[in-house]
């Protein structure tokens, strides 16, 4: 398929996490203030954390950079997702729909059929934009995964895209990184990289002015700019569930909710807003420690894999640990996945998730779950009938939960009860995404937990859309955007 080329600019990387989704997401925001009309894309992304948009889903990441474009996200910003269930196979959501599952020994053979894919959502993105910020994924360095690549450089030639490559100083050898990058591409990957920033780093940029000319004068990449490490990062959705536990709230509060860290946790910025609110302390529980007995509230948070993630919560004795908080009269919430493995029972006839068809549940809600093949991936509006507060979130699930604790749900949606309470008022369970993320009721929520009836806290939205500008004026202080724009539209 031939793609007409648009102004757009591929931002890569010199490896996983040195900070692109955030580099995008402040482009993005960055442009839009400059009066374009400015539109996120990643070819291929992998990550359990998605959002439901136009019927489909693609990754969270793209959600926040359509946010920092100022336009509503759609199935095209990622036409390629994989959301990993288990170390060797991914379900595959092409444009929006899974498309089924791949074993990671035949992706890199599979993956060229899914460019034209990729290819048609890049061209129906640019219809009415005047850019197109792409983010990459992982590293081009991987030379070994260059066949059929669909993420970075095979992407950047087949769309004729002008690539800039990042590093990250702040986990050191940026200089090796960069020209490390330089020296094992080939030349025609190497032509399409036209300027290089480094991200990250603390302390006086003036140190590094003979680190930036040694990169340039080895690579003949053009100089964008050093960043200096972003502090306000953090009230941003991280991408990447290796965040999660470095993100742990450390102040004193009132109200301490853990979350145990399954290997397969999806759409963990659900927790996002209570991890800024002032009241919380949120606590990341990582495998080998014991969730704290002290909370007042224990979440379970999605999973691509219920039950291999439940089976996992027991070898780890936290099922031990939700019991005797429940017995001590703690509150604990399940959301989507979570919510199933407080049932008695969670079926899997078809392996959909795995190869263990049936499980028995923690019994904390007489409800029972099958997985079933058909996905639910929907935005949604509800009414939480404990305080009356309007919700709007999203469901990303597999299979049907039902049983007598359905009749107690937290949530009313189109006239229906949505969700599961248990009989003493202290276990619920919700399909529904990003609750959080509804100022009124989450202070309610924790008011209730807490008894300070008159608590209030932050107001997420604004804090987030605050970020985004501040984020967008922290890199038109520290890079060449000019330069980068120049970059877009000439390819040099």
């Amino acid at each position: 398929m031939k793609v007409v080329r648009k102004p757009a600019i591929m931002v890569q990387g010199t490896g996983s996490n040195v900070g692109k989704s955030i580099l995008v997401a402040g482009l993005c925001r960055a442009f839009l203030r400059r009066g374009l009309s400015v539109r996120p894309f990643k070819p291929q992304n992998m990550s359990n954390n998605a959002a439901a948009v136009e019927g489909g889903e693609i990754g969270r990441a793209q959600a926040l950079q359509a946010r920092a474009a100022g336009i509503a996200a759609n199935i095209h910003m990622n036409p390629v997702l994989l959301k990993p269930e288990t170390d060797r196979r991914s379900q595959v959501i092409v444009q929006g729909t899974r498309a089924g599952y791949m074993e990671a020994s035949g992706f890199r053979d599979q993956r060229k059929n899914l460019l034209p894919a990729v290819l048609d959502s890049f061209r129906h993105l640019g219809e009415g934009a005047d850019l197109i910020v792409v983010e990459g994924a992982g590293s081009p360095a991987e030379t070994n995964l260059r066949r059929g690549d669909i993420a970075n450089m095979g992407f950047a030639a087949a769309a004729g895209v002008p690539v800039v490559l990042a590093g990250d100083i702040d986990r050191g050898g940026v200089i090796a990184s960069l020209v490390g990058t330089h020296t094992v591409l080939d030349d025609v990957d190497r032509s399409l990289i036209k300027g290089f920033l480094i991200n990250k780093f603390r302390g006086d940029v003036g140190l590094f002015s003979d680190g930036t000319k040694t990169i340039e004068s080895m690579t003949g990449w053009a100089p964008l700019g050093i960043v200096p490490w972003f502090t306000d990062a953090h009230r941003l959705p991280a991408e990447d569930a290796v965040d999660l536990t470095l993100r742990n709230s450390s102040r004193q509060a009132a109200t301490i909710i853990a979350v145990p860290m399954f290997p397969r946790i999806a759409n963990f910025d659900d927790l996002d807003p209570l991890k800024l609110e002032p009241s919380v302390q949120l606590i990341i529980v990582p495998p080998g420690e014991a969730l704290p007995g002290n909370a007042d509230l224990i979440i379970l948070p999605g999973t691509k894999a219920t039950i291999a993630d439940l089976l996992f919560l027991r070898q780890q004795g936290w099922d031990i640990d939700l019991l005797a908080h429940h017995r001590r009269g703690g509150r604990i919430l399940g959301i989507c996945g979570g919510y199933q493995m407080l049932g008695e029972t969670i079926s899997d006839p078809a392996g959909n998730e795995g190869p263990v068809r049936q499980c028995a549940g923690l019994g904390l809600l007489r409800v029972t779950t099958e997985i079933s093949g058909e996905k639910t991936v929907r935005p949604t509006e509800a009414l939480h009938m404990g305080t009356g507060a309007p919700v709007t979130g999203y469901e990303i699930h597999l299979g049907e939960t039902i049983g007598p604790d359905t009749a107690r749900g937290p949530f009313l949606r189109n006239g229906i009860i949505e969700g599961a309470g248990s009989g003493d008022g202290r276990v619920t369970g919700t399909y529904l995404h990003g609750l959080f993320t509804n100022d009124a009721f989450r202070h309610a929520f924790l008011a209730d937990i807490s008894g300070e009836r008159q608590l209030s806290g932050i107001s997420y939205d604004p804090l987030v859309e605050q970020t985004l500008d501040d984020l967008a004026g922290h890199l038109e202080l520290h890079l060449d955007l000019d330069a980068v724009l120049r970059i877009a539209r000439f390819g040099v």
